[in-house]
């Protein structure tokens, strides 16, 4: 049996878990994400990933944590402020899950989200680069289409 009442318990959330897609969500509300990583590792539960998105408008980004606990898929989303001009920051878990390591640096390549609390080694995906690949610098409301479009947008 899952014990989704038990995290809920530990990280002090009161809203219910909503199920969507096979992924049970609960929203950290007030909760940091270290708290949130505590309190997965004291039931048990497994790190699996982090899932970023840019949000629309360069108004931030969004960055899921997934767990698995007991065979069951939980996540936990957190928005964060941030730009293609100003870099973001979220506290690292690397310390408390080593397996965060691969894709906390990863996200920080591609998004240029600075995870605090930790040092970075030189990139992995594309050395040499900065930090922020993976930034839409299309103008809002414009999408870039077809080859000639991709190319003026990864300019």
């Amino acid at each position: 049996m899952i014990l989704l009442h038990t995290v809920q318990e530990k990280l002090g959330i009161a809203e219910p878990w909503v199920e969507s897609r096979g992924t049970f969500w609960l929203n950290p509300g007030k909760a940091g994400v270290r708290e949130v990583a505590q309190g997965m590792n004291s039931v048990g539960a497994r790190f699996i990933t982090i899932t970023a998105y840019q949000s629309p408008g360069d108004t931030g980004f969004r960055l899921e944590y997934h767990w698995d606990l007991q065979g069951h898929l939980l996540g936990f989303a957190f928005q964060i402020a941030g730009s293609s001009t100003e870099s973001a920051k979220i506290e690292s878990i690397y310390d408390l899950c080593e397996a965060a390591d691969w894709i906390e640096r990863e996200v920080h390549e591609g998004f240029a989200i600075d995870f605090t609390g930790r040092e970075y080694e030189p990139l992995l995906l594309r050395a040499g680069d900065a930090p922020g690949v993976n930034l839409r610098e299309t103008p809002p409301g414009k999408l870039a289409s077809g080859v000639q479009g991709q190319q003026e947008a990864a300019k």
